[in-house]
């Protein structure tokens, strides 16, 4: 049965957490371990006036007499200050540990969501993002690290209490204790109550975390559509969700503290009828029975409010059980068993019977397969959702295929190592993200130590000079959070620069001058043709016009390949789907 009993309390939920976080303490084990330390002798000092009060009151207001009794006071006095100089040490400790678990956590979660794969961030949003890789680490950490020095604190308080219970009267002392263990069986029939609504609770924290981050990147959205009613509307029922769900779980605990407020106050209703037979059979002194009721109340006074604090304790044990199933997760994309490093690309890409699909049983693409020669450009074109974007996303394995296999010189890409091969793509999107910062700094992306000469040449190639040369900082220049000092072909001509700066030997241009002006376009057309030069190119187009001279045009229609040809070839056909389109967009 003690077995039983030790295996159940190794593997509890409590005991469990604090396991997987040891290793995040060990590093500052020093000041983490005299954090727990000082807590002795602050819960023990409790017990010191409590203790004082029975000769205290057996000398002086007994025997009326204060001459044996004249050090109390002062005694009193020392101890308490001695109590709160080591609180405030114990409290500074505490939080230094804390914090710096909190970071080493959420550096662990950084990399860890920077690992994972798209299909995770189509699947999740901002808001719940937020919560589980930053918010969970400071609840989990300040909430268990608060409370473990409460809980030590408690713990030696109690003890020392309890001694101060025994030694003034054994009889009263097991009436309080079983009146204490009273008090606080209903804590363990509440987590089961609350778990579901604490999970819903988180769901709905990120929900509102999401309409902030909604509200900041779709401003000028919101602005021109006039969508103030609308936004304010959807951010108000996400209030009025988490309002209800609050109200739920005061429904389910908030009898806790009021019902342990209860049985303890039976608690100290039993010791002072208890005690005043005693006290009048002679059993025990009038001091004697003082200095049981303040160690009683001073024991007891904690517990009636443990109730406030049960929630705040089950949602950072909760918290921190999140984030370490966050960092147990396996991304999905990986490196495989004895990785093969991709050193150059010499001969072809070959797509072989490849689908995929987002969600089952939905292909997006079915037995793709498109043979390509290094040097070649190849442009894709179709109608919207054909899967054009689909198809270049597969090759720096953003997304895993279903069946059919991606090959580089005869190799499977999924047989590679993700950052060699990665590091021979370059990607221009349609909407290129840019970090705060200057225009160097965005730039230097593609290639971090680049001389001053590589940097001067990327902006050249890219059509830049003239812009940069306007700009009073030059290259310096900050342009605001994800650019938002620049126009869209500015952006565009950076991404460029950037992706010049790689210098990979593969390059995916995905509508990369589709939500521009002529004008603009004409100038990132160029910056894009110096791009493509000697490499081997996948361009998607909705222009027509922009993929004339492209070695393949390959018309992607509802995931399959539709027809493979030149301009010229594809153009000649009766009945392309192709010459189709061409001719409708000249129109």
């Amino acid at each position: 049965m003690f077995k039983k009993l030790k295996e159940k309390f190794l593997n509890s939920y409590t005991v469990q957490n604090y396991r997987q976080i040891l290793p995040y303490v060990r590093p500052y084990w020093g000041r983490a371990l005299a954090a727990v330390l000082i807590t002795i002798p602050i819960g023990s000092l409790d017990a010191v006036i409590a203790w004082a009060l029975k000769p205290y009151m057996d000398v002086v207001m007994v025997e009326k007499s204060t001459a044996a009794t004249a050090y109390i006071p002062l005694l009193i006095i020392i101890f308490s200050l001695i109590q709160s100089l080591l609180n405030y040490t114990a409290t500074y400790l505490n939080t230094w540990v804390g914090r710096k678990i909190t970071n080493d956590l959420k550096e662990d979660l950084f990399k860890k969501l920077m690992h994972n794969d798209a299909n995770f961030f189509d699947k999740n949003t901002s808001g719940d993002i937020m919560y589980r890789f930053s918010m969970d680490a400071d609840m989990a950490c300040s909430g268990l690290l608060s409370n473990l020095k409460l809980f030590t604190t408690r713990v030696f308080s109690s003890l020392s209490l309890i001694g101060v219970l025994l030694y003034n009267s054994w009889e009263l002392a097991i009436v309080a204790i079983i009146v204490l263990f009273g008090a606080l069986f209903p804590l363990t029939r509440v987590r089961r109550k609350i778990l579901s609504l604490m999970d819903k609770t988180i769901f709905a924290g990120g929900a509102v975390m999401t309409h902030y981050n909604e509200t900041f990147n779709g401003n000028r959205l919101i602005t021109s559509y006039n969508l103030y009613d609308y936004q304010f509307g959807r951010f108000k029922e996400t209030l009025r969700q988490t309002f209800k769900l609050g109200m739920k779980m005061i429904q389910r605990t908030g009898m806790l503290s009021p019902l342990m407020h209860f049985v303890v106050s039976l608690g100290i209703a039993a010791v002072i009828w208890l005690g005043s037979y005693l006290i009048v059979h002679g059993e025990i002194t009038s001091g004697n029975f003082v200095s049981f009721i303040a160690a009683l109340i001073m024991l007891y006074t904690p517990i009636k409010s443990i109730g406030n604090n049960f929630n705040s304790v089950q949602m950072a044990l909760m918290a921190m059980e999140r984030v370490f199933d966050q960092l147990k997760q396996v991304p999905a994309i990986r490196n495989p068993e004895n990785a093969v490093k991709l050193e150059k690309v010499a001969k072809t890409i070959e797509y072989k019977n490849v689908c995929f699909e987002y969600n089952p049983d939905k292909p997006i693409l079915k037995n793709v397969s498109l043979k390509v020669k290094v040097g070649e450009t190849i442009a894709l074109v179709g109608n919207s959702g054909g899967g054009k974007t689909t198809f270049v996303n597969l090759l720096p394995r953003f997304y895993d295929i279903k069946s059919g296999e991606i090959l580089i010189d005869g190799l499977d890409i999924r047989r590679m190592d993700l950052e060699s091969l990665r590091d021979k793509i370059a990607i221009v999107f349609q909407d290129n993200f840019l970090f705060a910062g200057t225009i160097r700094d965005n730039i230097l992306l593609g290639k971090r130590n680049a001389t001053d000469a590589e940097i001067q040449e990327a902006v050249k190639d890219s059509c830049l000079e003239e812009f940069i040369n306007s700009l009073e900082k030059g290259l310096d220049t900050e342009i605001g959070e994800r650019g938002v000092l620049l126009s869209g072909g500015q952006k565009q001509r950076i991404a460029i620069a950037r992706a010049f700066l790689k210098n990979a030997p593969i390059v995916i241009l995905d509508e990369a001058t589709s939500a521009l002006d002529n004008k603009s376009e004409a100038i990132v057309q160029q910056a894009i043709e110096n791009l493509m030069a000697d490499r081997t190119v996948f361009i998607i187009a909705h222009r027509l016009s922009t993929v004339r001279n492209a070695d393949k045009i390959v018309v992607v229609n509802h995931g399959e390949i539709a027809e493979i040809g030149s301009h010229d070839e594809l153009i000649k056909k009766p009945d392309s789907i192709y010459a189709s389109l061409y001719r409708t967009q000249l129109k």
